[in-house]
């Protein structure tokens, strides 16, 4: 009888092909060119963010010294579920071996399931899937953790003050993971209480808050921003507009948090500025006093580990593990601020700048 051997049955089969010729081989010459042809896709949300160039940078430099080829595709913005499919259809058309992609959003995990069904192993970097198995691996900030930090040191700073607060996410159309874990991480380490943890916006808008010495709290609104200063600059105005007592603002990136800043400015309004990246620029405005604190994360470890994985699968059929306790593999997060609160771990801006990514 004739054998029928599935996409990724060949894949495996085409493994052990790589896997066989490099034992009989010469050691790292031979290695890469066994492996300089072989095909991995970067699909990222954007090429302008400084966080995907940076993830850019990090994956062209490890692909360059594994001798592997490398295609760079993205959203124009970060709505653009047609491009990210459109460049998941073209990984499996030119029969990469991997993909790694920043999925926009669940829009993407139909595509995504074809391209592990043709044999490419998928790995998500930054933004995990909903559920996780919709990709082999992740590769990711504990955003959930980054959204903690930033909420407990900012509780403490309001030093049991009432904090009157407004929340800039990614969407108000979609549901990612980034955008509710950060937001609501926040709320729970400001000791909020939350409704549900996958979803924005349905916590109680008043009553008290538990983190630092604890007080009263309203939260004024949510406003979507795609993550760009000028969406957090116009979120700001719009929340602004509803309650201009406004004295504490958590962006869900360091852009957004600029243009928050930028309509406090205009307004002549002065508030508590928390953030997530840990980007150069962002570190700066730490330093500056625009933002009070943020919680770093590391882009280029992320897309280093993601090629270094593909190339291990195709060279030694080593499959990339999970961090014990979690569902992804966590590249780390640290707390930046030149203003420590009681309790709250963090480290300096110095530090901040000498690993900040941009």
């Amino acid at each position: 009888m004739q054998k029928v051997f599935t996409p990724r049955a060949m894949t495996a089969i085409a493994l052990a092909g790589v896997a066989a010729l490099l034992l009989t081989a010469g050691p790292t010459s031979q290695a890469t060119a066994a492996t300089k042809k072989v095909g991995v896709s970067l699909i990222l949300k954007n090429l302008t963010n400084p966080f995907f160039i940076a993830m850019t940078k990090g994956a062209k430099a490890k692909a360059k010294a594994l001798g592997m080829n490398l295609s760079v595709a993205a959203g124009k913005d970060e709505t653009d579920d047609a491009a990210q499919i459109t460049a998941i259809e073209n990984a499996v058309s030119k029969k990469d071996a991997g993909i790694l992609i920043t999925p926009i959003s669940p829009g993407v995990y139909s595509a995504i399931t074809k391209a592990r069904k043709a044999g490419l192993y998928v790995i998500a970097l930054d933004t995990p899937t909903d559920p996780a198995s919709i990709v082999d691996i992740t590769y990711a900030t504990d955003n959930c953790l980054a959204g903690e930090l930033i909420g407990k040191w900012a509780a403490a700073k309001m030093n049991g003050k009432k904090a009157v607060i407004a929340l800039l996410d990614i969407f108000d159309d979609k549901n990612v993971t980034t955008d509710y874990c950060r937001d609501n991480g926040f709320l729970k380490g400001f000791g909020v209480p939350l409704g549900n943890p996958k979803l924005l916006a349905d916590e109680p808008k008043t009553g008290k808050y538990t983190g630092g010495k604890g007080g009263d709290y309203e939260i004024v609104g949510n406003v979507a921003t795609l993550g760009a200063e000028e969406g957090g600059r116009t979120g700001m105005e719009k929340l602004l507009a509803k309650n201009p007592n406004v004295n504490l603002v958590y962006t869900l990136n360091e852009p957004a948090a600029a243009g928050a800043n930028a309509a406090l400015k205009a307004a002549g309004k002065k508030a508590v500025i928390v953030s997530v990246d840990g980007g150069r620029a962002g570190v700066e405005n730490v330093k500056a006093g625009v933002i009070g604190a943020t919680s770093q994360q590391y882009p280029l470890l992320m897309a280093s580990l993601g090629v270094q994985s593909i190339f291990d699968l195709i060279t030694k059929k080593i499959k990339p593990k999970t961090t014990a306790g979690l569902d992804f593999y966590n590249t780390g997060v640290i707390l930046i601020t030149d203003d420590p609160q009681p309790g709250v771990p963090s480290k300096s801006v110095a530090y901040g700048l000498a690993n900040a990514w941009g």
